[in-house]
């Protein structure tokens, strides 16, 4: 993936549910914007449906994309922004379902440390610890 000073980077891009439970999963350079990045991540997105983003996701683009596909988007405006558009701080509080699930996946050694050269493999890697995730989240306590 990106190269640097440290060696490999890369970010893991998460598309998550109200449970905190990933739908959509990208890897991109540690270098690329997060915002420029996302866009094809959407194809999920349904009408109605509320999008909670952080402030690198805010964008025109972004923004018109999931107003085509009747979806709201609740990002934090940039603070250049002459004129922000709506955003609900109450509802923005429950952004925290994909924090909670990137600390789910820092148990996973090869997640976290990242022993897989290529991105495909890596990616793998991501997936299969999202399945164990999903599978946590389904077992039956009875």
């Amino acid at each position: 993936m990106g190269r640097s000073r440290g060696g490999l980077t890369t970010k893991i891009h998460a598309l998550v549910d109200a449970a905190g439970l990933p739908i959509v999963l990208k890897l991109t350079e540690g270098q690329a914007h997060d915002g420029r990045s996302a866009v094809d991540m959407f194809d999920t997105v349904k009408a109605g449906d509320i999008l909670l983003a952080d402030r690198a996701y805010d964008s025109a683009a972004l923004r018109a994309r999931l107003a085509d596909r009747k979806a709201w988007g609740n990002i934090r405006a940039m603070p250049h922004r002459l004129d922000p558009p709506a955003f609900n701080a109450q509802l923005y509080r429950q952004r925290n379902a994909v924090e909670r699930f990137f600390n789910k996946l820092k148990p996973f050694r090869a997640v976290a440390t990242r022993y897989d050269k290529r991105d495909d493999h890596y990616l793998a890697s991501v997936k299969l610890a999202s399945i164990r995730i999903w599978l946590r989240f389904n077992e039956s306590v009875t």
